[in-house]
């Protein structure tokens, strides 16, 4: 089953690879002028961090996939529907953040990234407990990374982008 393995552990990672294609050219600029809070980990840490998680989360996806017999089944549908939900979900922060510049719409997408794998994580437990404490590392990075957004918005609330005006 390692072919299968290998393909839930790598999945996570596709958005964050192009995403980080993307935000290339925004982090020199707009990102480095951002004010950050003095406990904000580097961008080195964030790149081993997530790595890990995507891998984790991946890994955690399959062992689901696998407890419920594999394939397409219909007793798939919800615990992973709610596994690529929440992935895409976590893929299109990069673009409101990097993209849209809006750290306000980048929180309240955390808040309900977080709702999300909650969500998935209860639907998971009767299915495989270590699928589930394999999230607990994603939802403690969500907590901090949830708490840096916020304090991003807060601090840096005169570069959010102005809204149109009505016509």
């Amino acid at each position: 089953m390692w072919p299968q393995s290998t393909f839930f552990m790598a999945l996570p990672h596709v958005g964050p690879i192009m995403g980080w294609l993307f935000a290339q050219q925004h982090m020199p600029t707009w990102y480095a002028t951002l004010k950050k809070p003095p406990w904000w980990p580097s961008n080195k840490l964030f790149l081993i961090v997530w790595t890990a998680i995507y891998s984790t989360m991946g890994y955690a996806s399959y062992l689901v996939w696998k407890e419920l017999g594999g394939g397409f089944a219909r007793p798939l549908v919800l615990p992973l529907g709610l596994y690529a939900t929440q992935l895409i979900l976590n893929w299109i922060i990069l673009l409101l953040f990097f993209g849209a510049h809006n750290l306000g719409l980048a929180l309240c997408h955390l808040f309900l990234l977080y709702g999300l794998v909650l969500g998935m994580a209860l639907s998971w437990q009767s299915i495989s407990g270590l699928a589930v404490l394999l999230l607990l590392p994603y939802l403690a990075w969500l907590t901090l990374t949830t708490s840096l957004a916020y304090r991003l918005w807060m601090d840096n609330s005169s570069s959010e982008p102005q809204p149109l005006p009505n016509l």
